[in-house]
């Protein structure tokens, strides 16, 4: 669906390699992830193509609130002690969500975010909020507000919040389609997940082996 793994920089001329990040706004390990992340474009001539993948945590941890088992839950809670352990190291906030989260909302915010070039600053925010239980990532007018107030309020806000109405309804639909048939093809299992050159990384704590991966290829 996506063939290109090259792009050019408009501003230096050179060319950059594209790497595939699969996230979602509400798993936390995408938020430890997406600094370091944005950190290898500085580093590497690469640059990083933002795919949504809404997490299913159903699926990976038993299914409802209501049906999860012993296991699973003692799974959460160690999964949000480490959680915790990571960004204690980084002084960020992570308060587990105190409820399942529908994110397919926030993620066509996300791909709306790109398509205008504000994604990272849309991403930045939606992370901080959500994680400091500041931000219902279900609801259509918090996240057309946080969409405008990240964007570059070229227009009113009026005419913003029209423009990403008809996005939502149409193309945004297609476009989040494309992206989960693109995950399917790359066999996501996951948020985060890298890929690089077909190869899959996955999780916050692979940045070091990403690294190594992106040095053995000598890019210039």
């Amino acid at each position: 669906m996506f063939p290109i793994r090259f792009i050019r920089s408009y501003t230096t001329g050179n060319t950059r390699e594209i790497i595939k990040f699969y996230y979602d706004f509400k798993s936390p390990y995408t938020y430890l992830a997406f600094e370091p992340a944005l950190q290898l474009e500085k580093e590497y001539p690469i640059q990083l193509r933002f795919i949504p993948w809404p997490f299913r945590i159903e699926e990976s941890f038993g299914g409802n609130l209501q049906e999860r088992n012993r296991l699973n839950w003692n799974k959460v809670r160690y999964l949000y002690l480490d959680c915790r352990r990571f960004a204690n190291e980084r002084d960020m906030i992570i308060r587990g969500p105190e409820r399942l989260f529908d994110s397919r909302l926030s993620l066509i915010g996300g791909l709306y975010a790109d398509k205008h070039n504000f994604f990272h600053t849309y991403a930045q925010h939606t992370f901080k909020l959500f994680f400091n239980r500041q931000l219902n990532i279900e609801n259509f007018d918090e996240i057309t507000k946080l969409l405008y107030e990240t964007s570059n309020k070229n227009k009113s806000f009026e005419k913003f919040s029209q423009d990403f109405q008809t996005y939502f309804n149409n193309q945004g639909k297609q476009d989040y389609l494309n992206a989960q048939n693109e995950a399917n093809q790359d066999n996501i299992f996951g948020v985060p997940t890298f890929i690089v050159r077909g190869e899959p990384f996955w999780g916050n704590d692979r940045i070091s082996w990403i690294k190594k991966k992106l040095d053995s290829l000598k890019l210039q």
